[in-house]
């Protein structure tokens, strides 16, 4: 198993690699996955990824999320709450209609399209997926990966382009993280994490090792106490540590009619985008946000991604790191009893067609 567990170490930190001098956003997580998922299948030795190792790449990712959750994003989320949840609740609806139309294009089971279709972060959704039984996660991880690279593309030629007015600020680059500048308060934010994740799995939440952190941490964080922020190095091993775990998940012969599968992804992430589009102009005309911060803010990418976009171009980033903050929440604890009620009717229904 040593010598495995090596030789998908090494397939997976050669993509991530390969993808990062190519400059591919998220590189680490893409690269890492699809150089796992080539390999796999053309390598006479079997792979092999421990899901302790995932799971350390979750705590890593929940942690950094935690850190999001400063006074400024809370107040902001308390202060419009109603209008946040009610966009929210808008922009999962508006997938799961749209997930209906794919669903019935491509012959593919209706809960399986709906998690491939909902906006979340991409490892987040197919941690979700994998918790669900009955969910094809190979569609799921397409579905997702598909919206994530017409997201990494659309949303900054839309924003940069006549539509939004904004252009490129001069951002001072801040020096990176040091591993040394992570001691000692890194001591206390890790022993809250673990007691996160065991509270978490006793709740039964979903994700237990993303939530917990992200729960333990921002905790802290809004009770004052800094956070430190994590080294690059840190964050593209979490990434490479998640990617290698789905790319030895990711079955492509096993897609079901792959072209209308893949043009079908393709037309979600359009409708995805195509709807935050029109919920950010409504959000536009009643708040007076500028065009750009109410486009971020929904656009259905992942926080951290669209926070660098805009600080890029001085948008407000309370506001975008705000909705985006909440819809994350949203969808995992809100979306888990819905897709229940999902699988609940959709296996009655399979049910009673078979009878």
């Amino acid at each position: 198993m040593k010598k495995n567990l090596i030789i998908t170490f090494l397939t997976a930190f050669i993509g991530a690699f390969i993808f990062s001098l190519l400059h591919i956003p998220v590189a680490f997580l893409l690269g890492a996955m699809i150089s796992v998922m080539i390999g796999s299948r053309i390598s006479s030795i079997p792979f092999y990824w421990p899901v302790k190792l995932r799971d350390a790449g979750i705590i890593i990712v929940g942690y950094s999320i935690g850190l999001a959750f400063t006074k400024e994003a809370v107040l902001l989320i308390l202060q419009k709450l109603p209008f946040i949840l009610l966009i929210t609740v808008s922009m999962v609806l508006f997938s799961a209609l749209s997930a209906l139309l794919i669903a019935k294009l491509s012959g593919i089971n209706y809960p399986t399209v709906l998690i491939g279709s909902i906006p979340g972060g991409l490892s987040q959704m197919i941690l979700l997926a994998e918790e669900i039984k009955g969910i094809d996660i190979t569609v799921v991880t397409f579905m997702q990966v598909a919206r994530l690279t017409m997201i990494i593309f659309i949303v900054p030629f839309l924003i940069f382009g006549p539509w939004f007015h904004a252009s490129p600020g001069t951002v001072m680059q801040a020096a990176d993280p040091l591993w040394t500048d992570l001691f000692p308060n890194i001591l206390l934010f890790v022993f809250v994490s673990i007691i996160g994740i065991i509270l978490s799995k006793r709740l039964r939440l979903p994700t237990p090792y993303l939530l917990g952190p992200i729960m333990g941490t921002a905790a802290l964080v809004i009770s004052g106490i800094k956070g430190p922020e994590l080294p690059p190095d840190l964050l593209d091993l979490s990434q490479l540590l998640i990617g290698a775990h789905i790319g030895l998940m990711m079955k492509p012969e096993k897609l079901p009619h792959k072209a209308r599968t893949i043009s079908l992804s393709a037309l979600s992430g359009l409708l995805l985008i195509g709807g935050s589009l029109l919920f950010s102009m409504l959000i536009m005309g009643i708040f007076r946000f500028s065009p750009a911060t109410s486009f971020l803010s929904l656009a259905p990418g992942g926080m951290d991604q669209m926070a660098i976009i805009a600080h890029e171009i001085h948008a407000d980033l309370a506001i975008v790191t705000g909705y985006q903050l909440f819809r994350l929440f949203f969808i995992f604890f809100a979306v888990p009893p819905f897709l229940k009620w999902i699988f609940y009717k959709f296996r009655n229904k399979k049910q009673k067609t078979t009878v």
